[in-house]
């Protein structure tokens, strides 16, 4: 890595959520780098707040103290505006149910991001495609999600994530909803995404065999970070 600067630095991160009259403590002082090109596995009980620090490292909640820069831009100052703007061009979202729209084929799902940037439609065109071969379903792309597997939809949902070249992919629970065999393809592709085309992952699981392609494994629990675990890969 030289000596570059980590792709997402956060500084002395918190964040509460108010219920009634309590406020409830989600995140508490977390301070973590994650470098370029990393694949980071993020576990914990229900409840540690894994989601949560997924979701404000994602631009999609704000915090209540500290400072989270992503490729050097500190998403912690900008308005919701220029969030809503940051997220589209930098972040690409793999959640537990794909979230794709069942009208839309799946080449269509794919575009979708690419229909916020300012691309000609042979442009969009051509990214689809290439985001749908490196899921291996460039002959699935007329299909519609109902037609497809799990592990496809979820496949589809990858190339969706990548298709406009996100600097953090973020995946919440990707393994969460699929069979050990279509689990194992999706985090293969994980794997491939960071060490073919230098992606940085950020994972958020609760099933340690889906760790097992993450570089880093972290662990929170009641809000506190842990010490890092690297694994041998």
């Amino acid at each position: 890595m030289g000596n570059k600067s980590p792709i997402v630095e956060i500084k002395n991160l918190s964040k509460s959520y108010r219920r009634g009259n309590q406020i409830l403590p989600v995140l508490q002082d977390i301070t973590l780098d994650i470098a370029e090109g990393e694949f980071l596995a993020l576990m914990g009980p229900s409840g540690s707040g894994k989601t949560t620090l997924l979701n404000l490292i994602a631009g999609i909640d704000k915090a209540d103290k500290g400072i989270i820069k992503i490729g050097g831009v500190d998403i912690t100052s900008l308005s919701e505006t220029e969030l809503a703007h940051w997220r589209a061009a930098n972040v690409g979202f793999i959640f537990q149910f794909y979230n794709l729209i069942p009208v839309l084929t799946a080449f269509e799902n794919v575009e979708l991001p690419l229909l916020l940037t300012s691309l000609s439609k042979k442009d969009r065109q051509d990214h689809v495609k290439m985001a749908l071969q490196v899921v291996n379903l460039l002959d699935r792309m007329d299909h519609y999600p109902g037609q497809l597997s799990g592990g496809q939809q979820q496949r589809v949902a990858i190339a969706r994530a990548v298709v406009t070249d996100p600097v953090i992919l973020v995946a919440d629970e990707p393994t969460g909803d699929l069979d050990r065999v279509s689990a194992t393809e999706v985090l293969q592709l994980m794997e491939r995404l960071v060490h073919e085309l230098g992606k940085t992952i950020i994972m958020v699981t609760h099933d340690p065999w889906a760790t097992k392609v993450a570089h880093i494994i972290r662990h929170l629990d009641k809000g506190i970070l842990n010490a890092h675990h690297q694994t041998d890969f």
